[in-house]
């Protein structure tokens, strides 16, 4: 008998706009729930607007379809912190498996030389890369971004109160997130294309939130001990919520992070995904969140910055995972090259 098909919750955001601080805990009772029994979920309501979301659909459209050379301009390896453009195959997520069959920009916060995060060395920090075509391309990825974040900080309210602590709990750590956000194109391949190669290798994120847009072509999968490789299916106007691995130091567990791939593209069509990573500032302590540890136990995970989170996801200390930050790339450089 084959395994039932996998619900993944969808949440309704709108009583996250209401004054009616009840409305807010309902919702997060959902979040709560699916963030214990999943890991990941979709969003809708989310107050982003139709029109946002088209423009930037149609500027991942603009800018793939540039010639390669115009592309290459901006290539990462001319970054001092992992920005710019990816070409076709040239990053694995999964180091066990060939290339990813896909392409992607990368951008994240714009620091200048003298920020003191650039100062201190903080991995990929920096200023972005920026193409000359398509016009206004650097205007639109940071209008966009800029509601992402809007959403990001809605979501770590419902979160915190999710873990019966006030909506404000994580505020202070999400005044300057690290917003990393990517615009990917997966072009279609031919159905007999290697059997191990993937649009985007099985991986887990390392840090709070991903918020995942995706056009209607799909490909997204998410593992769940109980049913095996499940589609996450696109549904139109929504985000796809994926938690990371930094939920286990906040939740000591109680909270999952999703495993998920990218199947290869075979409908005809490129395939278009943006997935933001958002995350607390570098310097914020991630800890335990008193809720979630009885009184007189230890936390199973140690407190430490953002910044010593992610060097011990890079080293592979907490779990198994991997993320689009530190990917291999087919020539044998890493982006942890860049850091």
């Amino acid at each position: 008998m084959a395994a039932p098909a996998l619900r993944i919750p969808i949440i309704d955001l709108t009583g996250t706009f209401s004054s009616d601080a009840r409305d807010r805990v309902t919702i997060a009772r959902r979040v709560g729930a699916a963030s214990r029994e999943i890991g990941m979920f979709y969003v809708t309501e989310h107050g982003i607007s139709a029109s946002l979301i088209a423009a930037q659909f149609a500027l991942a459209r603009a800018f793939f379809e540039l010639d390669a050379d115009e592309k290459r301009a901006i290539e990462v390896s001319r970054s001092s912190c992992f920005r710019g453009y990816e070409a076709f195959g040239t990053q694995t997520i999964d180091a066990a498996a060939p290339g990813d069959l896909k392409e992607g920009f990368i951008m994240g916060p714009e620091l200048t030389p003298d920020h003191p995060h650039v100062l201190a060395g903080y991995p990929n920090t920096g200023a972005n890369l920026w193409p000359r075509r398509p016009a206004g391309f650097r205007r639109q990825m940071e209008a966009y971004v800029a509601a992402i974040n809007g959403l990001g900080r809605r979501l770590a309210a419902l979160l915190a109160l999710s873990l019966d602590v006030p909506e404000g709990y994580f505020s202070s750590a999400l005044a300057e997130p690290l917003t990393y956000s990517q615009m990917l194109c997966y072009p279609p391949v031919p159905s007999d294309t290697g059997s191990k190669r993937l649009g985007a290798g099985a991986h887990v994120d390392w840090g709070l939130f991903t918020i995942l847009l995706q056009d209607d072509v799909g490909g997204l999968e998410i593992l769940t001990p109980d049913t095996g490789w499940q589609p996450a299916p696109p549904i139109r106007g929504s985000f796809v919520i994926i938690l990371g691995e930094m939920v286990l130091r906040l939740t000591d567990g109680r909270y999952r992070s999703a495993k998920h791939r990218v199947v290869k593209n075979t409908s005809g069509h490129s395939r278009y995904s943006m997935p933001t990573f958002f995350d607390p500032d570098y310097d914020y302590r991630v800890a335990c969140v008193p809720t979630c540890v009885a009184p007189g136990h230890a936390p199973r995970y140690p407190a430490c910055s953002v910044a010593e989170h992610m060097r011990q996801m890079a080293r592979g200390t907490l779990s198994v995972h991997a993320h689009p930050m530190s990917a291999r790339h087919t020539d044998g450089r890493s982006s942890s090259d860049h850091q």
